[in-house]
């Protein structure tokens, strides 16, 4: 009895720490509860396609002059939700502030994405990398954090985010972005000990930077495994799952009384959700390459589900955007637990007028799948 009593209390406690939030729809689904409508955010909602961003960024001066600016940091954050009736902010940030503040080195080159001066090579760079207090080299971060918190007058819940440990030691050990993954890929197969001490060091960093996050106001987060998909089933599940794993279980899960759901996605990841439900995260992040009806079928009500739309879906037209978005709602049917996103990110050539359209047109007909 008295566990009973304990178990609803506790539940009871998580139901209000969701109601102080005007809109929770996003929380609601992400722990398979009733909701309204499907709620709905983008990822990389706040950037290049906003023309409101560009002028923030060009006062900023450079992208990580930005993202150490907490003020300006929550300003990118919030110009979406004035323009959308989106059911979420989500942190403005960068996935590389780890392996930035551990002395890589980052900078980044128009035209080419990030680089880092002085990218991993050797066991001897492993183990020179240093132990990160997120709240000293990172709290600029954390000031964005709560600083976003504070300015959403509980409008929204926030997402923090990290990247995955793949991801970011394919990004500190290639030197920046990459097509083939030569260098890493190597270091996997040839000296595979130096990789998984550096996976293991990045996610014990990853844990500490989420927690951090959700000290300072995250009410959800997210780990972004952007190039998990670049390997093989069995090789995913040694350097990239096994590490998310790690992280989700070394999360705070309630904090203030509320439950802190956790979301991972791996990109071209459709073929190991069963992988990624199992490591106890609340949902799985889905890119289009796989229908949503197929995966609910194959999770069940273990998690939830966010996805799945095609970005380039945007340069539709109005017409047929609202096409895309009633058929994934279709596929996803009836039920509790669908988060709506784009399968990645929002491209800076999309017109904003389009991203209202997909953002309406989400809540118009989804209402349908709730009643």
């Amino acid at each position: 009895m008295v566990v009973q009593s304990c178990i609803i209390y506790k539940s009871l406690r998580i139901i209000y720490a969701m109601s102080e939030l005007k809109n929770d729809r996003y929380l609601r689904a992400l722990a398979k509860q009733p909701v309204d409508v499907t709620p709905v955010w983008m990822m990389r909602q706040a950037g290049r396609y906003l023309p409101e961003y560009r002028a923030t960024r060009a006062q900023a001066g450079d992208f990580m002059s930005l993202c150490r600016n907490a003020e300006l940091a929550c300003e990118v954050t919030l110009q979406p939700l004035r323009r959308y009736p989106l059911d979420a902010a989500i942190l403005f940030s960068d996935i590389l502030t780890i392996p930035d503040a551990m002395g890589l080195g980052l900078y980044f080159e128009t035209g080419e994405g990030p680089k880092f001066e002085r990218p991993i090579s050797s066991l001897a760079d492993v183990k020179k990398i240093p132990k990160l207090d997120p709240t000293d080299e990172l709290g600029y971060v954390m000031n964005a954090v709560s600083t976003i918190r504070r300015e959403l007058k509980g409008e929204v819940p926030l997402i923090g985010f990290s990247g995955s440990p793949w991801t970011l030691a394919t990004y500190m050990v290639e030197g920046g972005s990459s097509k083939v993954f030569g260098k890493i890929k190597k270091m996997a197969f040839a000296e595979p000990q130096t990789l998984h001490l550096l996976l293991d060091k990045l996610a014990d960093s990853v844990i500490d930077y989420l927690n951090a996050q959700i000290k300072a106001g995250a009410q959800s987060l997210m780990v972004f495994d952007s190039w998990g998909g670049v390997l093989s089933p069995r090789d995913y599940n040694e350097f990239s799952l096994q590490y998310m794993h790690k992280i989700v279980d070394g999360l705070i899960r309630e904090y203030d009384g509320r439950r802190v759901p956790v979301t991972l996605f791996t990109k071209n990841g459709g073929q190991w959700i069963e992988a990624i439900a199992a490591t106890g995260c609340d949902a799985v992040g889905l890119d289009w390459t796989i229908n949503i009806s197929d995966a609910k079928r194959r999770v069940g009500d273990k998690v939830a589900l966010q996805g799945n739309m095609d970005p380039s879906m945007l340069h539709g037209t109005p017409e047929r955007i609202r096409q895309e978005v009633g058929t994934i709602l279709e596929d996803f049917g009836t039920g509790n637990g669908h988060v709506f996103n784009l399968g990645h990110g929002i491209t800076p050539d999309v017109d904003p007028e389009n991203a209202g359209v997909f953002i309406n047109a989400v809540h118009e007909l989804s209402a349908k799948y709730h009643k």
